[in-house]
């Protein structure tokens, strides 16, 4: 069914009055129910689960998934299914919207954990108790919705502007309720289906879930005389590793060192292959090719010269060469130059971002008065949000002042640099359904580290503040659409992202200690686990090499390591301004290119063979209508979903199954 919306010329001459009215009496759909109980149930538990995988993703790849999609599908199935059986009635259109409100808020949750307060324990050394977190990601996510309420009448209602993103979900919605259901329920089995047969493999390659099913359950350690789990191993070249040291066979080296101490391994990780389906080939091609020049290249010359080299820790122990320490050591300094000027540059090349932004803050056309507002009784009151920002905002600077050391003076002046760039990104958000989140944190990391070199946490937290209200700003912002082109209720989506911070940060913050803190054997946590060969915390390195920079500027480095930082930031200009003048046509992107240097090449790897079988799919069925093109083209999110979901919740109990059995 065609969504009711106005055309261009309705949207250029309305006043913002005539426009409520005209959505109050053809849109908005008041006597359908929306946030019921089972929605907001339904919502807060698949928010959960999803804000997990998408944490484990993050780790793994520094990228955070959207569980939007996701979550109207299987909200869908859900209830669909349950229907049919006659013991309740089906989800109603406004009913699944607000259970992705939920999830979705969720999902957003996860951006801190494994950017800015990851960076600052790395760089402090210091573990931040489990309930500052929760304090912390509640108060700030909260300034993020109310900020965005009171845009939502600019943005949406007045200006009517595009949100890509959330006019897709609005789009995917309404096909799903109105005739579309059978397109519906195969996307819901491809994902119900790929997440299961991932799993499988996934449980298979568990240390942790073949050692309880194998010494727990069938006692094998005892009939068997097993010592340690049969599993199948997922860096699969293992085998011919083990088989060389017994029959003495060719180990592969580069200017004689062991490439398995570079990190080129050949690893067959599901979930990667689901997000390189999801990041595109371009991008994945980027990361592959980052990695091989660093780590088949660089690296072993910079081990030759001794600009990379073991050393004895404080402890006494040996650190040998591996590839968390060509990262640490050398190639994070390139990387995040040519992240950084990538992102920058690509930031700065759209001035209409800034221009229509302050453009739209400085003009009104004529919105509705409260007297005359014919939205006043469904709406978020203006004044909750004027008065919550700022006590919120107050409160943010509290906490960051008494849990991480940062001045009133600089948590106070942050503020209205936070706020300019979230006006920023939530408009580039409506235009491009791009959210420069990267690029303006680093401008508040180098601003506030202009004026305060000494504490890193003076940089990293109000850029943390910076990321978090900016990305849940404007994400909340793409999620709201879909409701306004649906008729839903602006109140109970404002109540639903608030039940959606609350299951997102129940889920996440004892996830992130379970998986990036594990206790050692003396029960104590460090924060040096937090980067570890399967989680490689690629945005938390970055955030780290940011803050390192500005606190110790270029003197400690190799001159090497100055050198490449140089070369980088030219070729990312270089990279940038081609892309830009090509239209997107040329091939590389200079920031995937910095993430393949911080991300294990073995992952790089399993990337791009997914986004290269979907790119293949796509060219060999591009006709509509075939059974092929409805699996890999239009379903092709739905199995990205299920490679990354199946693999993502086997592991994170693989992680938990490890801590209960020792």
């Amino acid at each position: 069914m065609a969504l009711n919306q106005l055309n261009d010329e309705q949207i250029a001459t309305w006043t913002r009055l005539e426009k409520d009215t005209w959505w109050l009496e053809n849109v908005y759909r008041g006597e359908m129910p929306q946030l019921t109980v089972r929605a907001a149930i339904t919502g807060f538990l698949l928010g959960g689960i999803l804000s997990a995988t998408a944490l484990y993703i993050a780790g793994k790849t520094g990228i955070s998934i959207g569980v939007g999609l996701t979550s109207v599908i299987l909200a869908f199935a859900i209830y669909r299914i349950l229907s049919r059986t006659g013991l309740i009635g089906d989800f109603t259109i406004l009913e699944n919207n607000c259970t992705q409100s939920i999830a979705t808020a969720s999902g957003y949750m996860v951006t801190p954990m494994v950017a800015g307060l990851a960076a600052y324990m790395m760089v402090t050394g210091t573990i931040v108790p489990w309930w500052q977190l929760m304090i912390f990601n509640v108060v700030i996510s909260s300034v993020g919705v109310l900020v965005a309420f009171p845009m939502k009448r600019r943005f949406i209602n007045e200006d009517q502007l595009p949100f890509p993103e959330g006019r897709a979900a609005g789009v995917v919605l309404d096909a799903l309720y109105s005739g579309e259901a059978a397109a519906g329920m195969l996307r819901a089995k491809l994902l119900a289906l790929t997440a299961v047969f991932t799993g499988l493999y996934q449980f298979v390659s568990s240390d942790g879930w073949m050692r309880l099913l194998q010494f727990k359950l069938l006692r094998m350690d005892t009939w068997a005389g097993l010592v340690e789990p049969w599993h199948w191993q997922e860096r699969f070249d293992q085998y011919y590793y083990d088989a060389a040291g017994r029959l003495n066979l060719w180990i592969p080296k580069i200017l004689g060192i062991d490439i398995r101490q570079l990190g080129l391994r050949l690893t067959l990780d599901a979930a990667m292959l689901g997000v390189g389906g999801l990041m595109g080939v371009r991008v994945a091609t980027s990361v592959l090719l980052g990695a091989l020049v660093n780590f088949a290249v660089l690296a072993p010359i910079m081990i030759q010269r001794g600009d990379i080299r073991a050393y004895t820790a404080p402890d006494g122990t040996l650190v040998a060469i591996s590839r968390p320490e060509i990262v640490n050591q050398w190639s994070l300094w390139w990387a995040v130059t040519m992240m950084v000027v990538g992102a920058l540059i690509g930031l700065f090349a759209k001035p209409e971002i800034f221009t229509k932004a302050f453009a739209m803050l400085a003009t009104k056309k004529g919105p509705a008065t409260p007297a005359a507002d014919p939205l006043r009784h469904i709406e978020v009151p203006l004044w909750v949000s004027f008065a919550g920002v700022p006590i919120l905002s107050i409160a943010g600077a509290a906490i960051t002042h008494a849990f991480f050391g940062v001045s009133w003076f600089l948590s106070l002046i942050s503020l209205p640099l936070i706020f300019l760039l979230t006006v920023i990104c939530t408009n580039s958000m409506a235009l491009t359904s791009w959210t420069p989140v990267g690029a303006l944190s680093k401008i508040t990391q180098f601003s506030m580290g202009a004026i305060d070199r000494v504490n890193p946490a003076t940089n990293l937290l109000p850029a943390t503040m910076t990321a978090e209200i900016a990305s849940n700003a404007s994400n909340l912002l793409s999620d709201i659409k879909p409701g306004y082109m649906l008729g839903a209720k602006p109140r109970q989506q404002a109540v639903g992202h608030f039940i959606g911070i609350l299951a997102g940060t129940l889920a996440t913050v004892p996830l992130f200690f379970l998986l990036f803190l594990p206790p050692g054997p003396d029960g104590a946590r460090s924060p040096s686990t937090i980067v570890s060969e399967q989680f490689a915390m690629p945005a938390a390195v970055q955030w780290k090499g940011v803050a390192d920079l500005i606190t110790n500027g270029l003197s400690q480095l190799p001159s090497s390591a100055v050198i490449s930082m140089i070369v980088a930031a030219i070729l990312a200009a270089v990279f940038e301004v081609a892309r830009i003048r090509t239209k997107g046509r040329f091939p590389l992107s200079a920031v995937s290119i910095g993430l393949g240097v911080v991300l294990p090449p073995e992952s790089c790897l399993a990337m791009w063979v997914g986004a290269m079988v979907f790119w293949r799919q796509a060219r060999t069925n591009p006709a509509p209508g075939t059974r092929a093109h409805a699996i890999w083209i239009e379903g092709y999110e739905s199995i990205c979903a299920g490679l990354i979901s199946g693999a993502a919740l086997v592991g994170i109990g693989n992680a938990i199954v490890n801590v209960l059995i020792g």
